[in-house]
């Protein structure tokens, strides 16, 4: 199977995917219990997503300058900094972390 051949099958597994949705009665989708599950499940691939991001490197968990930059960033968004300050201070961290030669 070619590469163009993969990604046009994805992409009309997605449309039957989303064109299914529009056909589950709104009672279903407002009902408590899987109104809980969307939310959860939200946040779940979220964090699943940060982990894998901060640190993952290929097949390999690396613990380098992202896991405190992480953690920083965690810290102020709980004392509800504005996001642009987050992120700076991330970076901030990540950067002087590497430029002292305690990650990659």
């Amino acid at each position: 199977m070619t590469l163009w051949t993969a990604i046009l099958v994805a992409s009309i597994i997605c449309v039957a995917w989303k064109t299914l949705g529009y056909l589950i009665p709104p009672k279903v989708l407002e009902a408590p219990r899987p109104a809980r599950i969307a939310d959860l499940l939200t946040v779940s691939l979220l964090a699943a997503l940060v982990a894998v991001q901060t640190l993952g490197v290929g097949q390999a968990i690396v613990v380098d300058a992202r896991v405190p930059a992480v953690i920083v960033a965690a810290g102020l968004l709980m004392l509800r900094a504005p996001f642009l300050v987050v992120v700076a201070a991330a970076a901030l961290v990540a950067a002087l972390l590497r430029l002292w030669g305690w990650a990659a």
